[in-house]
């Protein structure tokens, strides 16, 4: 690369605005401008040399346009083996490198470290599969595996004809992080963060942190005073010198990328001097106006200006400024003269370098279920309302009374009541078969004589020291029924009749119970869709944040420096909360240690000359990496937010725009060498990285037979697969193409990539006969995941015997 092409890389850094926070660095040598190519074939033992002849390979190798130098190795990966092509790189002054060998997705990273201790720029190396792809799924077709494998090898030194020298981006990160959400997992993070030293901001919506765990009375299986071991951990949120804490806070715009992050936030006005105010309480004795207590379930109601619980953390009070009368009394009773009303709204800029979403969940709205009776009977309450009743300092001061101020001593517990429904959620939430359990306990606590009975589908302990709980509430006499119950009537004193039946029995049940309790499951909070716009982080289909990946990246989501801690992600308990807010933590101090991080090269780069700012790139581009300068009219990468995926390359209409790495005219190399042969005999085939193409490495690790016609292009994403790539490969004489990718509608790495292969190759497909003469069917589309390898190989023998049908 040239110094005038390092010179307009860093031109095209500064024109979008991150001049001062992302730097190129050069730490490679450079290509010269003639190829001169060397090729490895590995014998990995009789992996691949047991059914490819390699010595032919290397012999056909050694023919191809610029290749200067090929040979042979044992294992190529071995330490000799790298020596080999580092010895061949310094003495044959080679600079570009070909290995013939496994999966890239396995050794990619080993040999582009080796080429680069030669000093040899790591982008210069290609490498062909000339094992998951070929040897191990053709064992019993020697002659037609080399014949493949050289194709392999001459689709590889196509493209490596044709690779440029590239630099990675590093991107500087800021020390300081931001932490959404102020219940137990967001508190937990926040507290991980500022231990290790980071400042942290923790943005809470409501007045207080502590979040759901802070309105239950204990916790399960341990029997845990909640409030009792989340109460310290509040104070020393509230109290450590690095952690600023915004209640009454909500974020209102984040920008920007890893490492640096704008935020603006909002604080609500509290009419209360933060400073002034002690919380004696003296104001609260002279409000004329009762408010329900959301913080109570509404069972119970507080003053108009009150703290959210006795608790509360910041422990300050607040006026509800919709139920205030302004009579001005609490004023008038404050010596300290912390009253304000002409407090306003506080606006907050933060730049930081990551962030963690702990932004929880809601309790399923069990009205939502008519046939329960919730909000109708006045004895039929949720477990929420429940955790509230028993509990000491509840509405009821933890006596177990009814509406009706009656004592109850009969109690059901309805299970699944929002959840395992297909009508509502068809997921579990997880906590609600042992959270009954412990209610249950605790009624045989209050009242040992009570009946206790839990209707349930099947009761799901799979936690430490859950199945003993379990075996506990069976032998304090709990009585668990298995069916799940239609619906409530009310009876005589509005005393509930659950109606059921046992399954285990047959038998149909009236049940009368003086009290019954709807288990109801969790919910994706109602902010989530808003945070997820602003943030960008996609949700899924039950609108819980998705992760980067559910295995390998379980906190990461699919936005590079944003993490997710909670039930904002998925339905957990508090054990499994506090888990991954430490895991979220640890994860965003990463960058923030190392102070930088690395951005691969393979970003795109956009031709001024061509680009019109139509403004489709930027479109579906599901990281907001691409914005349109409209005075320059013209489209602009922020780098730092982008991913590879190469979708923008494919929709753009003017060619504009071109993805390193994976440029069109190396794509259309590979297609070339692919196809230079007996084209009519192929099946040419896009895989995206990530799912396809590994789901072909499977195949090949699986040794799953398939007939040796496919040649497969690695991509990154299915959407860079643009119509003119489909048509060229058409042009040069294949009979079918398949595009294959990731399963819609969630399983993309890159979001919505997969999305818009569909819709453009959907459309192609239907204007095929007319652009070309070809049939629709002859251009292919579906998805195959990772762990689909037989998939992968049924689909091949399916598409080669179309093949034979049509030839």
């Amino acid at each position: 690369m040239s110094k005038k092409e390092v010179a307009g890389r860093k031109k095209s850094a500064s024109s979008s605005g991150k001049a001062d926070n992302v730097a190129l660095s050069q730490k490679t040598a450079e290509a010269p401008s003639a190829p001169r190519v060397g090729v490895f074939v590995c014998h990995c033992g009789k992996n691949i040399a047991g059914v490819v002849d390699v010595l032919a390979v290397k012999d056909f190798a050694s023919k191809l346009p610029d290749v200067v130098y090929a040979e042979d190795n044992l294992y190529t990966c071995s330490d000799p083996g790298q020596e080999s092509i580092k010895k061949a790189i310094r003495e044959k002054s080679l600079n570009r490198v070909v290995v013939a060998a496994c999966s890239p997705r396995l050794h990619e990273p080993t040999f582009r470290k080796c080429v680069a201790h030669a000093g040899l720029n790591k982008y210069l190396f290609e490498m062909a599969n000339i094992r998951e792809h070929c040897s191990w799924v053709h064992l019993r077709e020697p002659e037609k595996a080399t014949a493949k494998a050289k194709d392999i090898v001459a689709m590889a030194v196509a493209k490596a004809r044709l690779l440029k020298a590239l630099d990675d981006f590093s991107v500087a990160v800021k020390n300081k992080a931001l932490v959404i959400g102020g219940g137990v997992a967001g508190c937990q993070a926040a507290l991980d963060l500022a231990d290790m030293g980071f400042k942290v901001t923790l943005i809470e919506k409501e007045p207080s942190i502590g979040g759901r765990m802070a309105q239950l009375d204990k916790t399960f299986p341990t029997m845990d005073c909640s409030i009792c071991i989340l109460g310290p951990k509040l104070v020393d949120v509230g109290s450590h010198p690095n952690i600023t804490l915004l209640a009454n806070t909500e974020v209102k715009k984040v920008d920007g990328y890893i490492g640096n992050f704008v935020v603006e936030a909002e604080t609500k006005p509290r009419y209360v001097d933060f400073d002034k105010c002690n919380a004696c309480g003296e104001c609260i004795k002279v409000c004329p106006v009762a408010v329900p207590s959301s913080f109570e379930q509404e069972l119970k109601p507080i003053r108009a200006i009150s703290p959210m619980f006795p608790q509360a953390v910041p422990m300050k009070y607040f006026i509800d400024p919709d139920k205030c009368i302004k009579c001005y009394k609490c004023a008038a009773a404050c010596e300290r003269g912390a009253i304000d009303f002409t407090d306003e709204a506080k606006a907050h800029r933060l730049e930081v370098g990551t962030i963690i979403v702990a932004t929880g969940c809601d309790a399923f709205d069990a009205a939502k279920k008519p046939e329960f009776g919730y909000g109708r009977y006045d004895n039929v309450v949720s477990s929420m309302d429940f955790e509230r009743i028993v509990c000491a300092g509840g509405p009821t001061g933890g006596v177990l009374l009814r509406r009706d101020g009656k004592h109850a001593k009969r109690f059901a517990f309805l299970q699944c009541i929002g959840s395992r429904d297909d009508k509502c959620h068809p997921y579990c939430s997880v906590t609600c078969c042992m959270n009954s359990i412990k209610l249950a306990l605790l009624i045989k606590e209050h009242e040992p004589e009570a009946e206790a009975v839990i209707f349930y589908i099947d009761i799901r302990a799979l936690g430490k020291g859950f199945e003993e709980l379990y075996t506990r509430a069976r032998e304090e006499g709990i009585l668990f029924i298995r069916g799940r119950p239609s619906g409530i009537k009310e009876g005589e004193n509005k005393n509930p009749i659950v109606i059921a039946e046992n399954t285990l029995t047959g038998e149909l049940i009236e049940h009368e119970v003086d009290l019954a309790i709807l288990a109801v499951g969790m919910v994706a909070a109602t902010s989530s869709k808003h945070v997820s716009e602003m943030l960008h982080i996609p949700l899924d289909s039950n609108g819980f944040f998705m992760e980067a990946h559910p295995k390998l990246k379980p906190v990461d989501s699919p936005v590079g420096g944003i993490f997710l801690a909670g039930s904002g992600e998925a339905p957990r308990d508090i054990s499994d909360s506090v888990t991954s807010a430490s895991a979220a933590a640890s994860r965003a101090a990463i960058p923030m240690l190392q102070r930088h991080v690395t951005i691969e090269g393979i970003t795109p780069v956009v031709d001024p000359a061509k680009c019109k700012a139509c403004g489709k790139c930027a479109g579906v581009c599901p990281y907001h990496a691409i914005s349109i300068n409209k005075e320059k009219r013209i489209a602009e990468v922020t780098t730092a937010s982008c991913h590879g995926c190469g979708t923008c390359v494919a929709e753009c209409p003017f060619n504009a725009l071109q993805q390193r790495h994976f440029t069109d005219e190396q794509i259309m190399a590979q297609i070339e060498a692919a196809l230079a042969e007996h084209p009519e005999d192929k099946v040419l085939t896009f895989a995206c990285n990530w799912c396809s193409y590994a789901g072909a490495d499977l195949a090949g690790v699986s040794r799953f037979y398939y007939p040796t016609n496919i040649r497969i292009i690695r991509v990154m994403c299915s959407g860079r697969v643009s119509e003119k790539l489909v048509l060229h490969a058409f042009d040069k004489g294949a009979k079918i193409v398949w595009v294959t990718g990731c399963h819609l509608p969630n399983d993309c790495h890159y979001i919505t990539g997969n999305h818009f292969a569909k819709k453009r190759i959907e459309a192609l497909q239907k204007r095929l006969p007319e652009l070309k003469n070809i049939p629709s069917e002859r251009l292919k589309l579906n998805w195959i995941s990772a762990a689909e390898g037989i998939v992968f190989a049924d689909y091949v023998k399916k598409l080669v015997g179309e093949l034979e049908e049509i030839t």
